[in-house]
């Protein structure tokens, strides 16, 4: 009876025709017809399926449809409101309250609303919903893989696209649903504590999708095309903000307490500019020491992990410039930034641009920072000095204690072969030939003779040692130790496990730390363990001491070069 009542209604109304067996899902209504045309405009850039009827009052509908039953309406409405894609208070509607289409124009029911509507329109329509909740629609298999054949190859890679973020895909973007890419379903069905068979249900598409969406908008993933330096790049643009240029940097800082930064690398340069590079960035604390480095003829990567940051480095060499990346993050974004990084590694593109030496600011330099970025320190860095040819060193045993890493002069690794008396013996990882080595003084020094001491005093602040001259106070200690020796000498704390010359160039010590425990020396007060007791602890691990040969006094600039060549600064990271 329903039927036929609302059949002769349509007849009666034209405009109403052919809308009763189907139903829409209203998006929006507004009391304008130009507002309304101009956001349907906006719709049908997404959507193929934007329709725009007039309601009574003088308001006018957005919809999308029509479709065959309520179910499929139902059905998408869910999909798209899952994925954020349509307004929360957007509904199913029989279409009864629709009038005259105004879009598309020329289509559909009725003609092209031309009529102005009052200036004052009624309220907008409160349209009856036909689903009083959301309904949890599934498919079969069978029904699944249907409703999947009615999707187009951008629809499938973006599937794809979703899995592979989630780390359930992991070959090539094709839209071909093979058989990786079904594993991939079944892992992500079984994660999400679904029935695994491998073939997605419309709900399933879109709940991972929407929750790719999410994702993707909280990292506010986004291009940027940095025409300065010549890259283009997607980035997570949600979790950094720009910070400008420091040569060769374009820095990005953290946002919003996010713990991620970017640098974007751009110089010219050849592949010595690019070797250069890959040393210096192992010198910034973004670039922990531990993780995989590898370095190749025209680029280089570098994985820096520690328990507050990780970091990943690309640069390569192209067209007579050197251009690359870096991300840093805390380890607890790792598993989103592996993904972050894959897109950026996909997405890295260079051009002719180039930063310049005179970009970046001056005045945020110092010597503990780099082109603005801190350089990693070390945790303790004092004097050493080679005590044979195949570069063996000897230090303080307190400037190799609890150490993950020891360098030598910034540059060689070394191992601790053995602690003893104070004293510590060093063998370099790699084959070392030193320029110099010690040859230690075979007699008792004199009293108030002159002496010098080599060590970076400034614990690395200068690339070379310093030589201190001072005297020979006394060949004992302050309570008669025959194992040291005393002096007056202005020495600092970087020169502690350097070497102690008399005029001839023979080594009489090594420099110890003052135990001022309790007590306050005079200054200038400053001891050193004999020559004859590192000669001892070097015999007793398999080491002769070369001893010196009498000889006149050296001039000032003599003693500076043999010095120099023999005396090392040990860092202890």
């Amino acid at each position: 009876m329903f039927r036929v009542f609302l059949a002769v209604v349509c007849m009666a109304m034209s405009a109403c025709a052919a809308v009763a067996q189907q139903t829409w899902v209203q998006v929006e209504a507004h009391p304008s017809l130009r507002e309304a045309q101009d956001r349907a405009r906006s719709y049908s850039s997404a959507f193929q399926d934007v329709v725009g009827y007039r309601l009574p009052g003088g308001w006018y509908a957005l919809a999308l449809g029509p479709y065959p039953s309520p179910n499929a309406a139902r059905s998408r409405l869910l999909d798209l409101r899952r994925g954020g894609i349509i307004p929360n208070d957007s509904y199913v509607v029989d279409g009864s309250n629709y009038r005259r289409q105004f879009w598309p124009v020329g289509g559909g029911v009725g003609s092209v609303a031309t009529e102005t509507p009052s200036e004052t329109p009624a309220p907008a329509p409160q349209t009856p919903v036909i689903e009083a909740e959301p309904l949890e629609l599934d498919e079969t298999p069978r029904e699944a893989r249907a409703s999947e054949r009615l999707l187009d190859r951008a629809d499938r890679e973006a599937l794809q696209v979703a899995l592979k973020w989630f780390g359930f895909y992991t070959s090539t973007i094709d839209g071909a649903f093979g058989r990786g890419t079904r594993a991939s379903m079944g892992r992500w069905q079984q994660s999400n504590g679904l029935e695994v068979t491998g073939i997605l249900t419309t709900k399933q598409r879109a709940t991972l999708l929407q929750d790719y969406d999410a994702a993707l908008a909280a990292l506010g993933l986004g291009t940027v095309d940095e025409e300065k330096a010549g890259i283009q790049i997607t980035m997570p643009a949600g979790l950094v903000e720009f910070d400008g240029y420091e040569y060769p940097f374009v820095k990005y800082k953290e946002k919003n307490g996010s713990g991620v930064q970017v640098l974007l690398i751009s110089q010219p340069g050849d592949d010595g500019t690019l070797a250069g590079l890959y040393e210096i960035m192992q010198t910034l604390e973004i670039v922990p020491l531990e993780g995989e480095r590898r370095k190749r003829r025209d680029s280089f990567t570098l994985r820096g992990v520690n328990d507050q940051i990780q970091s990943y480095t690309y640069a390569k060499l192209e067209g007579g410039y050197v251009k690359g990346f870096t991300l840093v993050h805390p380890p607890e974004k790792a598993a989103e930034m592996a993904q972050v990084l894959r897109i950026m590694q996909e997405t890295f593109t260079t051009s002719e641009g180039h930063l310049e030496p005179t970009d970046g600011d001056e005045d945020s330099q110092s010597v503990d920072l780099l082109s603005g970025l801190e350089l990693r320190k070390p945790k303790i860095a004092r004097s050493g000095f080679y005590v044979d040819g195949r570069g063996r060193v000897v230090t303080v045993a307190e400037a190799v204690q609890s150490c993950t890493r020891i360098t030598l002069d910034d540059a060689y690794e070394a191992d601790v072969t053995v602690t003893n008396d104070g004293l510590a013996l060093l063998t370099p990882k790699d084959s070392l030939v030193p320029l110099n080595f010690a040859r230690f003084s075979t007699t008792v020094g004199r009293l108030r003779s002159n002496i010098a001491v080599s060590g970076y005093s400034y614990e690395g602040a200068l690339s070379a040692p310093t030589v201190t001259y001072g005297t020979l106070e006394d060949v004992r200690g302050l309570t008669g130790d025959e194992t040291v020796q005393r002096l007056e000498i202005g020495a600092l704390t970087g020169d502690v496990g350097g070497p102690v010359f008399d005029m001839s160039g023979a080594v009489s010590g090594i420099l110890l730390a003052n135990d001022t425990t309790g007590r306050d020396l005079p200054e200038g007060t400053m001891f050193a363990t004999k020559s004859s007791e590192i000669a001892r602890f070097l015999s007793e691990n398999g080491i002769t001491a070369a001893a010196s040969d009498a000889a006149p006094n050296l001039a000032a600039e003599e003693l500076l070069v043999a010095a120099s060549d023999m005396t090392v600064l040990v860092s202890c990271w």
